[in-house]
């Protein structure tokens, strides 16, 4: 038997809906058990949604598994005015530090200091508080270290839709990370330590004034 077909026009309103008062990404098996239908009316109304919202000023995103509505880029000087102070970048520190979990992730305090040659105590807790990093469970080793690991958050603020979406490191190791968070940079008394340029395998971009930053989510 055939299961029952939910109406175009009901499902539409009823994920558009969700997608908009959803605070985070809702992935296409969430919002079948949400609106009673079957995942593939789900994918085929997520279609039609971003192709009729595709140059208005709210657009369908994919992003950390799942959808959401967020502001379009050709209106990102309005919402900016409207948004002052203006959002800035991460600071070089707090890149290199997320660079290094991304990439070698579950990983410690200790390991990230290894690499990066400075304390990174100020930088991971900034970067726990802000949710791009989360506790991730114990190193089975003397101490049993606390093990960090990237959040949903952090997908959603690059735009990726999962860890695989980080530029691959090609075999020599001088792949950087060159992406740009759209939040307020780390307050300086919170970075009192030297930032050190990263080493080859894992280096942070430099961020510049003409990068454009992530649009921001509804």
């Amino acid at each position: 038997m055939q299961p029952e077909l939910v109406d175009t026009g009901t499902l539409q309103r009823s994920v558009e809906a969700l997608l908009f008062v959803a605070s985070e990404a809702l992935s296409i098996k969430q919002l079948a058990k949400l609106t009673g239908a079957e995942e593939s009316e789900v994918s085929l109304t997520l279609q039609r949604i971003d192709q009729e919202f595709a140059h208005r000023g709210v657009v369908l995103r994919e992003v950390a598994g799942g959808y959401r509505f967020a502001s379009s880029p050709a209106a990102r000087e309005a919402v900016e005015a409207y948004l002052l102070p203006p959002k800035q970048n991460l600071s070089p520190a707090a890149l290199e530090t997320l660079a290094i979990v991304a990439y070698t992730q579950p990983c410690t305090k200790g390991e990230v200091e290894e690499i990066r040659g400075v304390s990174a105590d100020s930088v991971i807790a900034t970067l726990v508080d802000r949710r791009f990093l989360a506790e991730s469970g114990r190193r089975d080793a003397p101490g049993r270290p606390m093990l960090y690991k990237t959040t949903p958050e952090f997908l959603e603020a690059f735009g990726l839709n999962s860890l695989d979406d980080l530029p691959k490191i090609d075999v020599d190791g001088t792949t950087p990370l060159e992406l740009v968070l759209p939040i307020p940079t780390v307050p300086a008394e919170a970075e009192a330590e030297e930032t050190p340029a990263l080493p080859e395998r894992v280096e942070a971009g430099e961020t510049t004034d003409e990068t454009e930053p992530t649009p921001s989510a509804v």
